[in-house]
C-alpha cells in the first residue's frame, strides 16, 4: 500500500472544552498514525461566538488501520465522550464533482482547465446546462453534457421536473459536490435541501450592490471603485448562504462596462476555485451560519 493510500483527513467540531486536542492527537499516536499537519480554532472569541471547537487534522495511518472505516471505529469513544460531530475522509478518493452552467463559461472553463492540469483534485463525471452552449467544450475535455432545457417563463411544475432530473443524476453517479458556475437559475427550496451543505454557488459583490441585468454596467454607471464576488454554499435564502471566499478588485473611470465585466468575471473565476478546492480539500467546516476555513 502506497503511502498517500494511507493518508487521510478528520475534521470534527464540537463544545468546546478541555482535552479535545490532547484527546485526539493522543489516540493518533497510540495507534501508530503521524500527524502530517493540524489546524484547531475555537469560536469563543466574542459575545456573539458560538462556543463551538474545529479542528482538522492531517495523518498517516499504519496499514493496517488505513481504512475510513476502521479509523471511525477507533474514534468511537473520543467521539461520545466529547459530542463530536467527526468526520474522516480518505485523501485517496477523489471527490466527486458535476458543475452546472447557464449561458456564461468563463468559471466552467476555468474550473476545467484547473482540473485537467492536476491543479483541482477532483473527478467530474459530467456537465449540467440550461443551454446547448458548452456542449463542445465538454466535449472536448471527455465529459458528459446534459442538457437539460428550460424556456423562459417555464412554470414551476417544470423547473421541479428539471431539478428532479438532476437530483436523479447526483445519486447516480455518486456526486459530492454540485458546482453552480453562473448557473442563472433560482434553485427550489426542495432542491436546495436535497443539496444541502454540498453546493457552492458564485455571484458578484459590490457596495453598493446591483440585482438585475448586467450588473457590471450598473456599477459602471454608478462610478463604482471596487467589484469583486463572493462564493457561498447554496441554501433556500437566496445567495444568503454560508460564505466560503470573497475577493475583490480595484476599478476606475478609465474603464468601460465591458472591462469591468472583464475583471469581475476574473475575479469570479478565482473565487469560486478557491472555495471549491477548500471544499474538496475538507478545509471548510460549518459555523452555524459561518464557516471556518483552514487555509
Amino acid at each position: 500500500m502506497t503511502k498517500a493510500a494511507r493518508e487521510f483527513i478528520l475534521t470534527l467540531s464540537c463544545r468546546d472544552a478541555k482535552g479535545i486536542v490532547h484527546g485526539v492527537s493522543g489516540l493518533l499516536y497510540q495507534a501508530g498514525c503521524n500527524i502530517l499537519d493540524s489546524q484547531q480554532f475555537g469560536d469563543v472569541q466574542s459575545s456573539d461566538g458560538t462556543g463551538l471547537f474545529f479542528m482538522r487534522v492531517h495523518f498517516e495511518a499504519p496499514e493496517h488501520l488505513a481504512d475510513a472505516g476502521t479509523l471511525d471505529r477507533l474514534f468511537s469513544h473520543v467521539r461520545d465522550q466529547f459530542g463530536m460531530s467527526l468526520q474522516l475522509h480518505a485523501l485517496a478518493r477523489k471527490p466527486r464533482v458535476l458543475i452546472m452552467v447557464s449561458k456564461h463559461g468563463h468559471c466552467l472553463n476555468d474550473l476545467l482547465f484547473r482540473w485537467r492540469s492536476g491543479q483541482l483534485g477532483v473527478d467530474i463525471p459530467a456537465i449540467v446546462s440550461n443551454h446547448p452552449d458548452f456542449a463542445e467544450l465538454a466535449q472536448s475535455y471527455g465529459l458528459a453534457f446534459h442538457h437539460l432545457p428550460l424556456p423562459t417563463g417555464s412554470s414551476f411544475e417544470a423547473k421541479r421536473e428539471q431539478e428532479l432530473q438532476v437530483e436523479k443524476l447526483v445519486s447516480e453517479l455518486g456526486i459530492d459536490l454540485v458546482v453552480l458556475a453562473r448557473y442563472m437559475q433560482i434553485l427550489s427550496p426542495e432542491f436546495c435541501q436535497f443539496l444541502r451543505g454540498r453546493a457552492i454557488n458564485i455571484h458578484h459583490s459590490f457596495l453598493p450592490s446591483f440585482k438585475g441585468a448586467k450588473p457590471y454596467y450598473q456599477a459602471h454607471d454608478r462610478g463604482v471603485k471596487l467589484i469583486g464576488a463572493t462564493a457561498h454554499y447554496v441554501t433556500a435564502d437566496l445567495d444568503e448562504g454560508p460564505i466560503l471566499e470573497q475577493d475583490v478588485a480595484r476599478v476606475d473611470h478609465s474603464l468601460d462596462p465591458e472591462d469591468f465585466t472583464a475583471v469581475g468575471r476574473d475575479v469570479e473565476c478565482v473565487v469560486l476555485a478557491r472555495a471549491v478546492k477548500w471544499h474538496v480539500e475538507h478545509r471548510v467546516l460549518m459555523n452555524g451560519h459561518k464557516t471556518v476555513v483552514f487555509k
